[in-house]
């Protein structure tokens, strides 16, 4: 059956483009979508380190798929983008869809005059508790911090910010067993982060990964759990639900993990062998804001909290607190407005922060304005290749 729409109610995607703008470590990758109607478009972020090119022509090549669709069949869109594509989306793929998905909840919102979040379910919260990393998201900070008196400096910093969470990247580069001294270094640095911030703020640590067996990852989570951590993050790779849940088992405390996986499909084999106890969508990366919600929904039918990684721009951030304010699992979301010094410059938006949580936004669609002058100061560059130091004493290539 055909639906036929009145004349005044043919709102057409007219135009998808991108935008670059450096900030260090990422290109933030701003995806626009223009309709036929002045003044009515909507803005997503597709945010990739290291694949910032790809991602801006997966962009690109997605696009014609789009041209004169009606920008708020939302779901059509994105079956339109996955199934007509063909070839199975991988993480570069994904990445631009959410983009595009990004801001036609945008454009949708803004034709309704309500907020994204009003057409994600409503509220189910007054407020959305947020976190930090240490040097408030300055790459250097984050991942360059193994001296403990530095690291106690920077984490005192964050909790004069107004934070009551922040998450830590201490472990070291690590093979398949780990090192008496490794594991003294990881407690020097627990200790001058604990003793820093007091007891009752939440502190998160994120293995990102390194740990190259069980054993491994076992080792450093019993130097880190004494200190009364919130949650151990990604403590092997990806893609073995079995290990993880070797571990979840173990852990004496909570294990989250989840940001390198692709929609609910990659997600439902860590919830169905209980490998987690928080999952991590990164809403950039994972599909949108659709398939966020049908993960969160999948988590808290396994008992699942839903806390979504996000080291993105702001627009990225913009759609993490639409969910948020939506979704009854959430438990906290990682934000870094300190990436670089002008972060506020270059998009406007609804993540007004209060202490350690954002405010419920009320604008229309993502409730974002974007400054393009000051998008165009800042156009693409190569991003730094911090990973390279991922290496071992003996030159071994190390998970960063």
């Amino acid at each position: 059956m055909t639906i036929e729409l009145d004349a005044a109610d043919k709102v057409r995607i007219t135009r998808v483009e991108c935008r670059a703008v450096h900030a260090g470590l990422r290109n933030w990758v701003f995806v626009k979508v223009l309709t036929n109607e002045d003044g009515l478009f909507g803005w997503g972020e597709a945010t990739l380190n290291w694949k910032t090119r790809s991602v801006m022509a997966a962009v690109d090549d997605l696009a014609p798929l789009l041209i004169g669709r009606d920008p708020r069949d939302i779901q059509q869109a994105v079956q339109t983008m996955t199934r007509h594509s063909y070839y199975r989306m991988g993480i570069i793929g994904t990445t631009a869809v959410s983009g595009i998905e990004h801001a036609l909840w945008d454009i949708f919102g803004k034709s309704l005059g309500v907020p994204v979040w009003r057409l994600l379910g409503g509220a189910v919260r007054s407020c959305v508790r947020v976190y930090a990393h240490l040097g408030l998201g300055d790459m250097g900070s984050v991942y360059d911090s193994y001296d403990p008196v530095r690291v106690a400096d920077l984490a005192s910093a964050v909790v004069a910010q107004g934070y009551d969470a922040l998450k830590v990247v201490l472990v070291p580069f690590s093979g398949y067993v780990t090192r008496a001294a490794q594991r003294r270094l990881l407690d020097s640095l627990m200790s001058a982060v604990r003793g820093a911030v007091g007891a009752d703020v939440d502190i998160m640590v994120d293995f990102h990964g390194r740990p190259e067996s069980v054993s491994a990852a076992m080792d450093y989570i019993r130097v880190v759990a004494p200190f009364d951590v919130l949650f151990c993050e990604e403590p092997v790779q990806p893609g073995d639900a079995v290990a993880l849940a070797a571990i979840a088992q173990q852990a004496p405390c909570a294990i989250a993990a989840g940001e390198r996986l692709i929609g609910l499909g990659e997600f439902l084999p860590v919830l169905q062998a209980r490998a987690v106890h928080i999952a991590q969508p990164d809403l950039n990366h994972t599909g949108g804001l659709l398939e966020g919600k049908r993960i969160a929904a999948a988590a808290e039918a396994h008992m699942v909290g839903v806390a979504p990684h996000n080291p993105n721009g702001p627009i990225a951030s913009a759609a993490a607190l639409h969910f948020a304010v939506s979704t009854p699992n959430f438990v906290i979301q990682e934000e870094m407005s300190g990436a670089v010094p002008w972060y506020d410059d270059v998009v406007s938006g609804p993540t007004v922060r209060k202490g350690s949580s954002w405010d419920v936004p009320t604008t229309p669609g993502l409730g974002i304005e974007v400054d393009e002058k000051e998008v165009a100061r800042h156009p693409y560059e190569a991003e730094t290749m911090h990973q390279t130091g991922a290496v071992l004493d003996d030159g071994t290539i190390a998970h960063w």
